[in-house]
């Protein structure tokens, strides 16, 4: 449908489909509010690290959005810095997690080498200080028996959407634009994305997804996106539908059903005592407390207490079915 942003009602937690009607680019826009509140206050992460674990959300909303699948996409980055892992995915019904590991010494080292330089903290110019050299990789495990798809790319650039830019442009030759801002307002943290890419013309010039006929077209709409403040993005009471408007209305803006986005761990009891059931004795052995094997999620800290008879009784069945002895 094409956009009439009178009498509109805020939206939020949602990833906003849109196309550009005159000419061949397409997009999405991402709102999260109390969702990415919801993930980052299951957690104590220092500023620089939940900054990072929002940023990686919400790339995550863009991207996976992008696909046609059933299944789980995921947005993983590691690398040898303070910040050793990245990581957040989402299912095709909008189901969405994301956590982070982290030594806290070398990330306090990290964050005092950037204030003697005087240098405002903000982790979209620290990449380097905080993911150090490594890789960010990108993965659709789709549902039933369809091939699992990866791609995976070095760590460039000053921020995490630069690196997301630069496999599109190196990997998959499709021209992307993509403006987005994350931070707390009224305590509470919150994240806004606009991405537009280019998919390629038949015949036209495959290289970045851009035809020679469209090259001005690209310029112009990335200069109109590049327009667009972090208030913007991070405004609770603008709704997707107006800023796209404010943005691209000279280029005409159709948009689609939009997709909610809740916070949702796939953890579970059963999922944690088939790891249990298949750890060896010294494994046992060593997580056993007093009687007891706690285990947290990454994603959602969930603890699970399981007292050690029952670990037993779950290790002994898996033995059994595989029909190996105890002894």
């Amino acid at each position: 449908m094409s956009l009439d942003v009178s009498d509109l009602l805020a939206d939020d937690n949602v990833v906003q489909l849109f196309q550009l009607e005159s000419n061949n680019f397409r997009g999405r826009a991402v709102k999260l509010g109390s969702v990415l509140d919801e993930i980052l206050d299951a957690h104590d992460y220092p500023n620089p690290v939940a900054h990072l674990v929002a940023e990686t959300i919400t790339l995550t909303c863009l991207l996976s959005s992008m696909l046609k699948y059933e299944g789980i996409f995921t947005l993983q980055t590691k690398g040898d810095g303070p910040v050793g892992m990245l990581v957040a995915d989402m299912t095709s019904d909008g189901d969405i997690r994301g956590c982070a590991s982290f030594d806290p010494e070398r990330l306090q080292h990290a964050r005092e080498q950037i204030q003697e330089l005087a240098v405002k903290e903000n982790s979209q110019n620290h990449l380097a200080q905080y993911l150090g050299k490594g890789y960010i990789a990108f993965t659709v495990d789709q549902a039933g028996d369809m091939e699992r798809y990866q791609g995976v790319v070095e760590l460039q650039g000053a921020s995490l959407t630069d690196c997301v830019q630069h496999y599109f442009s190196q990997s998959e030759q499709i021209g992307t634009g993509i403006k987005m801002a994350v931070g707390k307002r009224d305590g509470k943290w919150r994240a806004g994305g606009v991405m537009v890419q280019h998919m390629p013309e038949e015949g036209g010039n495959a290289q970045a997804g851009v035809s020679n006929l469209g090259e001005d077209d690209w310029r112009r709409v990335m200069i109109f996106m590049d327009s667009c403040k972090n208030e913007e993005l991070l405004d609770a009471s603008l709704h997707s539908h107006e800023l796209l408007v404010r943005l691209f209305h000279e280029e005409g803006v159709r948009v689609y059903d939009p997709l909610q986005v809740q916070k949702s761990c796939r953890c579970s009891a059963d999922k944690v005592q088939s790891v249990l059931a298949l750890m060896s004795d010294d494994d046992i052995e060593y997580m056993d407390k007093d009687g007891h094997i706690v285990m947290t999620c990454e994603f959602c800290s969930r603890e699970y207490d399981i007292p050690i008879e029952d670990v037993e009784k779950l290790r002994k069945a898996a033995r059994d079915k595989a029909g190996v002895s105890g002894d």
